[in-house]
């Protein structure tokens, strides 16, 4: 009955984090954009560029409502999955492949600001202690130091989310420093009454260029308000990157998921809109118009050079603020490997791309191939750039507006085509008639797409290289997809990919869980309720659980477990919390499952009701198998679970236990205990004195002439 060999399956995908580091990877992209989206904006649109920056960041948080919402439906969610069950398959590629050259370009365009941030400190240091002006190229710096932070981060997501997360956890607690510090010193610069006013975003203040109005005639365009403040913002919307990499960490946030996310959107939105839009104000008003036309590439840089105060204390600040810029746009470059690998995976999970391509690390079990290609993609983009920072900044938009658009109108249309309960939805919801009008959502898709076509309209290099990539991609996946449904690969779509490790025996150790964890027996993808149950009931930080497949095929691993655990880490990655899974053989189920839970100190036990058996019955059964352990046997409980929700579970103690008893043989006993110690034992005797006598009296006549008139009673009792 021992098993011989058993597998152990593991999947990336039951790696959880808290929301804290959740928070951390986004802002590594979103709160890195307060760097360069500045004096990007400023160039296209003016000094005005600050108002139009709060405006996108305040939008920003209507934006994360519609991208929790649609988590709240699909915990692999983001852009695909939403755009795919709303506005079908065709319609997801199309969104997805402009949602890939957003991330293809975020690594990019963070890369390369960090290196024009460092290039220029080093220039200017050069310049200050060693009278040397230039001392390197600006934009050749920073394609270098861009290529080496892609490579470096493509080892880390290699590794896996938990060494990626705990890197960007800490670059925000460092960044947190810096902005503390700059908005203290910059108020303090301002109080000095060193400083300029903003100009408001009026007609007569916003300075449109002929490249920032692209295809629109500037003659008509600046002579209307509504149409000049529509082009403002949609220069200003690479403030507001980043949302969707919030739907693809929402995988790994921990329970409990949905409150953890709403944590996590809140914390984004405040430290992206004090971060970003402070920091454009303060250029404006504290860097001279001369000057600062110098740093647009710089902007934060610049700031701190032109703050109150000693000149060594400035240029030590400096170099503060460009090694955290390195930091934090570095984390992005790492932010957009994560969320694109995100992508691709949901992608893959719908056979559209081949399942080559999801296949683990067989060392670390992450998605490695299509970690290198995105990564591919990123340095072809940082060679291609040489180091423009505004050309990437330009392109970059296209991806992240209409991903935006896509999702925001996918989750509408969801709204009416599903109407399943909802977690969370976003607010302003009318009831007209008994029919919900959701206007909240409704004016946001309306003004996503406003956006959408004014950018179109205004970037020619977003909407030329935008429509290229993105018809290049949506025709990789449409045929890549065909291609896959003739070799017949259809088959385990939508199966997770699992890294699997043969072992000549299971123990706590090797499996590494701790003594005292829960087994879950698991065998029909269809019947988990019993584990839906241990999921939410059990604190995974004091308690492991293990799901474990009793398996009577010659295969260790076959596509019968390729699907039941994927309904297993489904159920998990939905309440955020981890699983073991391993698959055991025996002939034997009940045999296979009790030695199992002893080899890994399990003290409990849980099934699901049988259709054949009932539950005293499955009780037995498993029973019989706990005392064909060699001693010493573990004390083991086993939980049965039944199917319907409503109902209680059942326990049944393995071994030795104290047995419950009915009330009326608790009061028999009592009048026994009453009886005997007035016939001579007085205080002495003790309930369990009396229970002893008559279990032993029991064992005694159980081998005497008395024993058939005892079993009849045992019968009778037992029919009651």
């Amino acid at each position: 009955m021992t098993p011989n060999r058993v597998v152990i399956a593991s999947t990336i995908a039951l790696s959880f984090i808290s929301f804290w580091r959740a928070a951390a990877i986004v802002l590594s992209d979103l709160a890195s954009s307060a760097y360069y989206v500045g004096g990007i904006t400023e160039k296209a649109i003016g000094k005005s560029a600050p108002w139009f920056i709060l405006a996108i960041m305040l939008f920003s948080y209507a934006v994360r409502a519609v991208y929790i919402e649609g988590c709240a439906m699909y915990v692999r969610g983001g852009v695909y999955r939403v755009v795919h069950e709303a506005l079908g398959s065709r319609m997801a590629k199309l969104a997805v492949s402009a949602l890939m050259f957003d991330y293809v370009l975020t690594g990019p365009i963070s890369g390369v600001s960090a290196g024009l941030y460092l290039a220029g400190l080093i220039n200017e240091t050069a310049e200050h202690f060693f009278h040397q002006q230039h001392l390197i190229n600006d934009a050749g710096f920073a394609v270098v130091f861009a290529l080496v932070v892609t490579v470096y981060f493509w080892r880390k997501n290699i590794i896996g989310i938990h060494e990626s997360s705990h890197k960007a956890l800490r670059i925000m607690q460092i960044t947190t420093l810096m902005v503390v510090i700059l908005i203290a010193w910059c108020l303090y610069t301002i109080f000095h009454g060193h400083f300029q006013a903003v100009p408001m975003p009026v007609l007569g203040n916003i300075k449109l260029s002929e490249e920032s109005l692209g295809w629109l005639p500037g003659s008509w365009v600046q002579m209307i308000p509504a149409v000049a403040i529509l082009v403002g913002l949609g220069h200003s919307l690479l403030a507001m990157s980043g949302e969707e990499s919030l739907a693809q960490v929402n995988r790994e946030i921990a329970h409990p998921k949905l409150k953890n996310l709403e944590r996590a959107g809140l914390v984004i939105f405040i430290y992206s809109l004090v971060f970003t839009s402070l920091v454009s104000f303060f250029a404006v008003m504290i860097i001279p118009d001369t000057d600062r036309k110098l740093f647009l590439d710089n902007l934060i840089g610049g700031l701190a050079m032109h703050l109150d105060g000693p000149m060594p204390l400035r240029l030590l600040f400096h170099a503060f603020v460009v090694f955290v810029g390195a930091l934090i746009l570095s984390g992005a470059v790492n932010t957009a490997i994560i969320g694109s690998n995100g992508v691709l995976n949901r992608v893959a999970e719908d056979n559209v791309l081949p399942n080559w391509f999801r296949s683990p690390h067989k060392k670390f079990g992450t998605t490695h191939r299509l970690v290198n290609m995105i990564v591919g993609l990123q340095i072809v983009t940082i060679i291609l750039s040489r180091g423009d920072v505004y050309l990437l900044g330009e392109a970059y938009a296209f991806g992240v507006v209409w991903s935006f658009a896509f999702n925001a109108t996918s989750v509408l249309v969801l709204r009416f085509k599903d109407k399943r309960p909802r977690e969370w939805k976003v607010p302003l919801n009318l009831q007209v008639g008994g029919v919900e009008i959701p206007v909240g959502l409704g004016l946001i898709a309306l003004s996503l797409f406003t956006l959408a076509i004014t950018n179109v309209l205004t970037k020619k290099i977003a909407t030329v290289s935008g429509v290229i990539f993105t018809l290049a991609f949506f025709i990789l996946f449409t045929v890549s997809e065909k291609l896959n449904r003739r070799r017949a690969l259809a088959a385990n779509a939508g199966h997770e990919q699992f890294r699997l490790d043969d072992s000549e025996g299971v123990s706590a150790e090797i499996l590494d869980v701790r003594p005292g964890n829960v087994l879950v027996a698991v065998r029909n993808p269809n019947r988990l309720n019993h584990l839906h149950r241990v999921l939410q009931k059990t604190d995974i930080r004091k308690i492991d659980i293990v799901a474990v497949s009793i398996s009577d095929e010659e295969a260790p691993f076959t596509a019968r477990e390729s699907e039941l655990f994927t309904k297993v880490v489904t159920l998990a990655e939905k309440e955020g919390k981890s699983v073991k899974l391993l698959t055991v053989p025996g002939d034997d189920p009940n045999g296979a499952l009790v030695e199992t839970a002893a080899r890994l100190q399990s003290s409990r036990i849980v099934i699901g009701t049988s259709p054949k058996l009932t539950t005293a019955q499955q009780g037995h059964a498993i029973g019989i198998q706990w005392e064909r352990l060699p001693e010493p046997r573990p004390a083991i409980s086993l939980e049965v679970v039944p199917d319907d929700p409503a109902e209680r579970p059942s326990f049944v103690n393995l071994g030795p236990h104290p047995p419950r008893l009915w009330p009326e043989d608790i009061e028999l006993l009592h009048e026994l205990w009453r009886d005997l110690s007035a016939s001579g034992p007085g205080h002495r005797l003790r309930h369990r004195d009396v229970v002893g006598v008559a279990l032993r009296r029991l064992k005694a006549e159980l081998n005497s002439k008395e024993r058939d008139e005892i079993l009849k009673d045992i019968s009778r009792s037992t029919d009651l």
